[in-house]
C-alpha cells in the first residue's frame, strides 16, 4: 500500500486511494481453493430415510417380546415376557417359538412376511449396548427377520404420521 504525495500542480492534497487489486487477486484465489477442497471433505451417501417420527406398534399375540437390563455385576439380564432366561435359552426358546408358528402356519410356503412374529425388545436405558446387541443376533440367528425397539415417545409428542 503506497500513498502517492506528487502533484499535478492543481491540487496540493495527498492522494489516500487504497490499491485493492492484489486483496482482490488473493480473495479469488481463495475461492478457487474453497471450490476445489469444499466437495472433497464434504462426502455423503444419498439415503431415503423414512418420514416418520413415531410409529405405534400393533402387538399381535405371536410377537416376542423381550426385555433386556445390565446387571450391577456387569452381566446381562434378558428377559421373555417376565422369565429371565439365559444365552442358550433364548436362543431354544425363538428357535421353539419359530418352528411351532410355522408349523401352525402349514409351512414355510404358506408363510407371508407379514404373518411372521415379530421381536420387540424393551432395553433399559443404562443397558450397554453390547447386552442388546447381544440379543439381537441371537434372536436373528433364531430366524427372525423382524427385530424392533419399543421407546418411549418424548415428553409432548404425539404419534404423527409425516
Amino acid at each position: 500500500m503506497a500513498m502517492s504525495v506528487g502533484s499535478d500542480g492543481s491540487d496540493e492534497k495527498p492522494m489516500s486511494d487504497i490499491n485493492t487489486t492484489p486483496l482482490v487477486d488473493v480473495m479469488l484465489v481463495l475461492l478457487i481453493i474453497f471450490l476445489i477442497a469444499i466437495p472433497v471433505v464434504v462426502q455423503s451417501v444419498e439415503l431415503n430415510l423414512p418420514k416418520v417420527a413415531f410409529e405405534p406398534t400393533t402387538t399381535k399375540p405371536e410377537n416376542v417380546s423381550l426385555s433386556v437390563l445390565g446387571d450391577t455385576d456387569g452381566s446381562c439380564a434378558v428377559y421373555w415376557n417376565m422369565t429371565r432366561v439365559s444365552s442358550e435359552d433364548l436362543l431354544n426358546r425363538a428357535v421353539a417359538k419359530l418352528k411351532a408358528d410355522i408349523d401352525k402356519a402349514g409351512g414355510v410356503e404358506n408363510l407371508t412376511p407379514e404373518d411372521l412374529p415379530e421381536v420387540h425388545i424393551r432395553g433399559d436405558i443404562n443397558t450397554p449396548y453390547r447386552c442388546i446387541g447381544g440379543t439381537i443376533y441371537t434372536m436373528q440367528r433364531a430366524g427372525f427377520p423382524k427385530v424392533g425397539f419399543i421407546s418411549e415417545p418424548a415428553p409432548g409428542q404425539g404419534v404423527q404420521r409425516l
